[in-house]
């Protein structure tokens, strides 16, 4: 395990020994010894949950950050290239944690340098470590990651976390309900896939019909910044709002999920419901941050 780029590049059992070794530093993060490694941040996107829990990690494990935050008042500005860029901090660092909007930049970056690469969100493509963090809050509050029904609610077409966590759990055969606008389904590549693999998945705009029937509720954010036509956003913004009252019927194991920033799509009522799981879900992502980490340092005991 060289990088971390996709989640089509993790086998099942990789996948489980980093569920494993998040458990375990949760409870005793004193056996990864960090100190005198440098993790690079170079955050080309904004972000809050995912920057900081990875620089919170690496400090927790005794380790050093640097961090470029945006491209203002960097060489970016005067035309540095990104290849160039990540050949400079890879000098400076011992791993390199990326977000870019363009597809594809962090595998780009993983081919220029020597240091080991992990992918914080390339566009709409691909969030693995998102994906992995929500593996680890999935069992925890399940028990298990084998047979659930997963509701995966809102922008499938741009939302990167999405496309990941339906690769992420497929070895574990579950059953999806993709909910979304028409114009914001899960791609079809992404569809091909899974029915490649023989996971069921069933396509719906109703949500209501199906709260009953699921154990895991994954709701996203319409995500404005990804749409080339604001009015086509304005059609769609608020085509999904969670409120205490939708989840009525609900099995007792359900957990409301969100990788946040929420907007609307959840009203805080539901904050206060023994369904959320989001704040949950968000602290869980220092431990698996760490997992990752330490695996990808040569660290793992």
């Amino acid at each position: 395990m060289k990088h971390l780029i996709s989640m089509r590049d993790l086998s099942a059992d990789k996948t489980i020994q980093l569920l494993k070794l998040a458990e375990s530093l949760e409870k005793d993060p004193s056996q990864i010894d960090l100190s005198r490694r440098v993790m690079a941040a170079v955050f080309y996107e904004a972000s809050t949950r995912t920057r900081m829990s990875f620089e919170s990690a690496m400090k927790r494990l005794g380790g050093e950050v640097i961090a470029m935050v945006g491209t203002s008042g960097t060489s970016v500005e005067k035309g540095e290239t990104l290849a160039d860029t990540a050949k400079v901090m890879a000098r400076y660092s011992d791993i390199i944690v990326i977000r870019h909007p363009m597809e594809g930049a962090a595998r780009y970056v993983s081919e220029q340098v020597d240091v080991p690469v992990v992918n914080a969100g390339d566009g709409a493509n691909q969030h693995p470590t998102q994906s992995l963090l929500d593996l680890y809050t999935i069992q925890k509050s399940q028990g298990t990651l084998k047979g659930l029904k997963l509701a995966l609610v809102g922008d499938l077409k741009y939302g990167r976390t999405v496309h990941s966590l339906a690769y992420a759990l497929a070895p574990f055969k579950p059953e999806f309900h993709f909910v979304s606008p028409k114009s914001l389904g899960m791609p079809p590549h992404i569809l091909s896939d899974l029915r490649k693999m023989n996971i069921q998945f069933k396509e719906t705009k109703k949500l209501d019909k199906i709260v009953s029937d699921i154990d895991i509720m994954y709701v996203t954010r319409i995500q404005r910044e990804r749409f080339p036509d604001r009015e086509e956003y304005e059609k769609v913004k608020n085509a999904y709002i969670i409120t205490a009252d939708l989840l009525e019927n609900a099995k007792d194991n359900l957990k409301v999920m969100h990788p946040l920033p929420r907007v609307n799509e959840i009203t805080t009522d539901v904050d206060s419901t023994k369904y959320a799981y989001y704040f949950d879900q968000a602290e869980n992502g220092v431990y698996m941050r760490q997992a990752i980490l330490a695996t990808l340092l040569g660290e793992a005991k």
